[in-house]
């Protein structure tokens, strides 16, 4: 028997395109019922009836019935059939008609703490192509060497791999990063002061968590990675911005008010590439024990380095540092790994890996188990001497573009011969926010220096990074990105 109700259905079953029956059937009555075409305590076209006009089975159609009825579109009375119920009004009240030209939504609320940090957000939306910087090339990566480990230990694989990670991370690979990072950094630690985290930003986070309150100081560099003011700023702790010269951090005089963290990247500054020099090393030590501040020792990319000996780390300098060293893998291994670690003071090491555990839940085991054997075996520490003479490589040609098609006094000042960037020095004047613009959307991924600094007295230029091109392509797109400079700069 054909009925309203059936014929409603039935257009709006027409209309719709999925190409599982009764995936089609459902969207088709709840949207009628959601628009008004089957109003409250209307009621439904029996099961058989309703799949003889469709041309479905029964068995579908039941179905479809069974699971509106479990959502509360619909509902059977004993004798009477099944009906559209009462309470679908309030479903109607949540998704209401739009007319065409209606007024928007309002905007949702969100904290002020959330609105300052996507008012500074600066995280590129691509992450791969010419000049982007602090991406290496992920294309050498031995993944195959890596892989054949990983399943050769997913072929005994130990349960706790497989659960809640309630240690810090796999004791293999704290065991293994405890021995490179004594040898290669000179790093002074135990396995049991590591711990394992989702990249840097994870472990920078815990630690402004866990140290400061809201309203506390903090001290970053200036310029200074812009990661580290946003997990600030989310944090509701405030930060001064202090300068940097070719010696690293200049620690203010002892009126400044005393910090609770101050954030350093002391063996390759970012963005600027200065290092640290042992004086201020000295002097930033006393100042953080006179203070009673933690230095945040962030030594994102010290693997590569082109001339001269390795630069040790901070924490390594004195005994009992109090220096929270923090490292990653995105740099030297790929950045999708998302596994960095952080060495702590041996006072903090026990809270702060049961913070981690509570906020976090770490995990990622297997592949911290197969890091752990590719460090132990030598392939890390291969890939990483493979890698920085490709980068060197690279780097050099990058320098000869700038040097034979701007001039060397477009070469950042403060350039150690390091990293995985460069910084192009524009002259004063000039936009390099509308430079940068204008590149990104020609694909050339540069950023502006500018937007490293908070205060008002900036520097313009551009960061270049040189790992992820190929050195075939580098010419071509410098070219390009030259052009955009000569239309734009002062």
């Amino acid at each position: 028997m054909r009925s309203l109700a059936g014929d409603v259905i039935k257009q709006a079953f027409s209309q719709q395109t999925d190409e599982k029956l009764h995936r089609r059937l459902y969207a088709a009555i709840c949207s009628c019922i959601l628009e008004g075409s089957l109003k409250p305590a209307t009621r439904m076209p029996p099961s058989r009836d309703l799949a003889g006009e469709l041309t479905l089975s029964r068995n579908t159609v039941l179905r479809v019935y069974e699971q509106l009825q479990a959502e509360g579109y619909i509902s059977a009375r004993t004798s009477s059939g099944t009906f559209v119920t009462d309470s679908v009004l309030d479903n109607l009240d949540l998704h209401p008609n739009k007319a065409p030209g209606a007024a928007p939504e309002e905007s949702p609320r969100l904290s002020d703490r959330c609105l300052e940090l996507l008012g500074h957000a600066s995280a590129s939306p691509r992450q791969w192509g010419a000049f982007i910087p602090g991406v290496p090339d992920v294309a050498h990566f031995p993944h195959r060497v890596l892989k054949k480990i990983q399943d050769r230990l997913a072929r005994r694989l130990r349960p706790e791999l497989l659960t809640y990670d309630a240690a810090g991370g796999v004791n293999e690979l704290k065991e293994a990063l405890a021995d490179y990072l004594r040898t290669a950094r000179g790093v002074r630690c135990s396995p049991e002061q590591i711990l394992i985290t989702e990249g840097i930003h994870q472990a920078l986070d815990l630690v402004t968590r866990t140290l400061c309150n809201p309203g506390d100081n903090a001290w970053i560099e200036e310029p200074g990675y812009w990661g580290i003011k946003n997990i600030l700023r989310i944090n509701a702790v405030n930060f001064s911005a202090i300068p940097v010269d070719e010696q690293g951090m200049v620690p203010p005089e002892a009126g400044e008010s005393a910090p609770k963290l101050i954030f350093v990247t002391p063996s390759h500054q970012y963005p600027l590439g200065s290092v640290m020099s042992l004086s201020r090393r000295r002097q930033l030590l006393f100042r953080a024990r006179e203070t009673q501040s933690w230095i945040i020792e962030d030594d994102y990319d010290s693997e590569f380095r082109f001339s001269g000996q390795p630069i040790p780390s901070l924490q390594g300098l004195e005994e009992e540092t109090p220096v929270i060293y923090i490292g990653t893998f995105s740099k030297t291994l790929y950045p999708a790994l998302r596994l960095g670690y952080v060495v702590l003071p041996k006072q903090l090491a026990t809270p702060l890996k049961k913070v981690h555990n509570d906020l976090y839940r770490g995990g990622h085991l297997l592949i911290q188990a197969a890091l752990a054997e590719f460090i132990r075996e030598g392939y890390y520490a291969a890939h990483i001497r493979k890698m920085r003479q490709l980068y060197s490589r690279r780097r050099q040609m990058l320098v000869e573009l700038i040097n034979r098609q701007l001039g060397e006094h477009y070469l950042g000042s403060f350039s150690s011969n390091a990293g995985l960037h460069m910084i192009l020095q524009l002259p004063a004047g000039s936009d390099d926010v509308l430079i940068a613009q204008q590149a990104n959307a020609q694909g050339l991924l540069v950023r502006p220096l500018s937007r490293y600094y908070v205060d008002e007295d900036k520097r313009s230029g551009l960061l270049l990074g040189f790992a992820s091109i190929e050195e075939h392509e580098m010419a071509a797109a410098f070219t390009r990105l030259v052009g955009i400079i000569r239309v734009n700069a002062v």
